[in-house]
């Protein structure tokens, strides 16, 4: 039976879910403060279309694989208009981690970076779910990629994706490192960490560099962002070095989505870029499966633990009627 308002939709039955840092922001109601508990969590799922509107029917077919990006994730089932449900070659939760880490990594690198060869680049967490995109492309734009992480293994695996130098900074002074090795500063800074890392980031900057802000998941638990202090240094900061400082939000840039998608799921398909994914097997709480189990993959994630993206993994279910 067909539910009032199916018509152009899709009803999916999830495999995978991802975990991302803006979780918090959203769940604390800091993205929208008119939005009062009980509401819908979770930004981004891929599984399997178990029923079908009579006009989706038209480009869907029941047992095909889909992504989508909208809130809601963190659900069995979810139903998702036509138009916003992406197919996906196969049931990887590889490309779960083009959803939203990719494309931000992707579009904001293109639009806002403006990455050319032999410019330096300087990735924090990059060992992370985003930062493992950034890190790759921009080794394909021909940059030179530094990568800030927090442990030994983290730099191995920057070092496997092409990073050119892994600062692990539990062990390494980031700022000594950066001042001694790049005497002229570095050209673009994708950054998400904030607090500390954001202010050795700015003071970073080459002439003309331009740092990008994707986050500051320091602070998100704390609603604390960037220090009071900043704010009257900045200015001449950026204006001694005519450096730029951008903000980055993925759902401005959704004219660009479909593009950059494609784009990295063929490269992915082609083993291109490397689509890290952490289902948590070395947490305490062992493999991440079952909604039950998001809490603690959010708190692995703050943990700084993951290598790539966080990926919860949902049991299938036999029952998919509506």
């Amino acid at each position: 039976m067909l539910i009032s308002g199916f018509l152009s939709k899709c009803k999916t039955q999830h495999r995978f879910v991802g975990i991302n840092a803006s979780d918090i922001n959203y769940s604390a109601g800091r993205y929208d403060i008119l939005v009062k508990p009980p509401f819908d969590v979770g930004f981004e799922g891929i599984g399997e279309v178990v029923a079908l509107g009579l006009s989706a029917s038209a480009n869907y077919t029941v047992g095909q694989s889909v992504a989508y990006v909208r809130p809601g994730a963190f659900a069995e089932y979810t139903v998702v208009p036509a138009k916003e449900a992406i197919p996906v070659p196969s049931m990887k939760p590889e490309f779960l981690t083009l959803l939203v880490s990719g494309t931000t990594a992707y579009i904001s690198l293109k639009e806002l970076g403006k990455l050319s060869e032999g410019k330096t680049v300087l990735v924090t967490a990059a060992a992370g779910g985003t930062g493992q995109f950034a890190v790759q492309l921009s080794k394909k734009a021909k940059c030179h990629v530094i990568g800030t992480c927090s442990t030994d293994e983290k730099c191995a695996f920057l070092k496997s994706i092409g990073c050119d130098r892994a600062i692990n900074y539990k062990t390494e002074n980031v700022a000594a490192v950066l001042k001694n090795e790049y005497p002229k500063g570095v050209d673009v800074v994708y950054e998400s960490v904030g607090g500390e890392m954001y202010d050795l980031a700015i003071n970073s900057l080459a002439i003309k560099g331009r740092l990008i802000i994707i986050g500051f998941i320091s602070g998100y638990q704390t609603l604390t962002g960037l220090p009071r202090s900043h704010t009257e240094m900045l200015p001449a900061k950026l204006l001694k070095k005519s450096a730029s400082i951008r903000g980055f939000f993925l759902n401005h840039y959704f004219s660009d989505y479909q593009m950059a998608m494609k784009h990295l799921v063929e490269m992915c398909e082609k083993r291109e870029i490397v689509c890290e994914v952490d289902f948590g097997d070395l947490s305490l709480e062992n493999k991440f499966t079952g909604l039950e189990s998001v809490f603690h993959a959010i708190d692995y994630m703050y943990m700084g633990k993951n290598i790539g993206k966080i990926v919860v993994e949902l049991p299938h279910s036999v029952n998919s009627k509506l």
